[in-house]
């Protein structure tokens, strides 16, 4: 599967369908026992430290690179419904700046997710809203397409695990 990304002023939308129902790449999205088998680009490891799956919930997980450099990454909850979307808010947490204060971060991006049923297949589409054209152009600049992308991949790979144990 290939990952689309347009990018419009102020927001990116990246655009990946999966072989999966739409409820287990909602497990998969939503579940930390299946987040911490893919979440992240390829080579890092992701641990939930928190997932509350509620409007006005809080989420939060580390990723760590094939360098133990940790990268923590959180938000809010704002809208929920389940089965089809999530918009949640999605920045560095705290100790990131510390420990990278040479990466001038995007601020107030939110994160819609949307889960399309296609039957036995799934479209995921995220859309990135950033406050600015700048704050888009900072986080393009970090490779947040090709993060996804890799991220995607993870996913795509898990999913055909899971469903090969549930055959």
């Amino acid at each position: 599967m290939t990952t689309e990304a347009k990018t419009q002023t102020n927001e990116i939308v990246i655009t990946r369908e999966f072989n999966a129902p739409r409820d287990l790449v909602w497990q998969v999205w939503t579940e930390p026992k299946h987040i911490e088998k893919w979440w992240g680009p390829r080579g890092f490891d992701t641990k939930v430290t928190a997932m509350d799956l509620k409007v006005g919930g809080h989420w939060r997980y580390v990723m760590i690179g094939t360098d133990g450099v940790e990268y923590p990454v959180g938000g809010l909850i704002s809208e929920l419904v389940t089965l089809e979307k999530i918009v949640t808010t999605d920045e560095f947490d705290v100790g990131f700046e510390d420990a990278h204060p040479e990466i001038n971060l995007p601020k107030g991006v939110v994160v819609t997710a949307l889960f399309d049923d296609l039957g036995e297949r799934c479209r995921l589409t995220l859309r990135i809203e950033h406050a600015t054209a700048e704050d888009r152009k900072k986080h393009e600049a970090m490779g947040v397409v090709a993060g996804w992308g890799s991220s995607f991949d993870c996913m795509d790979e898990y999913l055909a695990e899971l469903q090969k144990q549930q055959a």
